[in-house]
């Protein structure tokens, strides 16, 4: 595996971490979880000793969802695009995890999830941050980056993306009708930051993982010391 690949592995690790910590940390005095992009409920797997009635899960995929409540979990199919169907103040905290950059209204999506969270809720969001000096890199390149949109193409995929791209995507599916590897919005730090206290959300935090191409020993310091220019971003808003 070369460099590139590791460090992005290792990036994805410690940022999905922060986020599963920030969501525990949330539900620790009770209350309900809504997990968008649910998958077939790998995050309740994740979200520690939690009772399977205080966790539901929407997503895109009917196959997945199909497969999450073959377990006894509340998943079922739901385009994020549209409003989410639930009443306002149902849940303690929403579980957002590769998820923003896949949708086609994203500040549409973040604003249904200030609704549907209660007084105090947590709304706890990971997604690529296009604003990366690797990204600036690949475009004087000519080259498309993985934290932007992704093409509709297969083969231009498989020949012109990154290193990342292709670790990030595994097996592609481009050309899908509902392809899960495209991302068509990308926010970058500062923007997703601003937007959600413009949309009424309040303390809200975040931290950044990935700061290529320096080693991953000394990620973590230039993380810290530089946020916005991370790779993945990992947000925090209360409702």
């Amino acid at each position: 595996m070369g460099i590139l690949k590791r460090q992005y592995h290792s990036t994805m690790r410690r940022a999905y971490g922060h986020a599963l910590a920030e969501a525990r940390r949330a539900l620790a005095e009770g209350g309900r979880v809504l997990d968008c992009g649910a998958g077939h409920g790998q995050t309740f797997d994740q979200l520690g000793d939690i009772a399977p009635q205080r966790y539901t899960g929407v997503e895109w995929s009917p196959d997945l969802a199909e497969a999450g409540a073959a377990r006894g979990l509340d998943i079922f199919p739901h385009d994020l695009n549209t409003p989410l169907p639930f009443e306002d103040g149902a849940f303690r905290c929403i579980v957002s995890l590769s998820v923003l950059e896949h949708l086609l209204k994203g500040c549409a999506y973040l604003r249904e999830c200030r609704r549907v969270l209660g007084n105090g809720g947590t709304l706890v969001v990971l997604t690529p941050n296009i604003a990366t000096y690797f990204s600036v890199l690949q475009l004087l390149l000519g080259r498309m980056t993985s934290s932007g949109p992704h093409p509709d193409s297969q083969v231009l995929a498989q020949t012109h993306f990154n290193v990342l791209s292709k670790a990030a995507a595994g097996q592609l599916d481009m050309e899908d009708d509902t392809p899960s590897h495209r991302h068509l919005v990308v926010f970058s730090y500062a923007v997703l930051k601003r937007f959600l206290r413009l949309a009424g959300f309040s303390d809200v935090r975040g931290a950044g993982f990935g700061y290529y191409p320096f080693p991953v020993a000394v990620q973590p310091l230039l993380e810290r010391a530089d946020p916005w220019h991370c790779h993945q971003m990992v947000f925090t808003a209360r409702r």
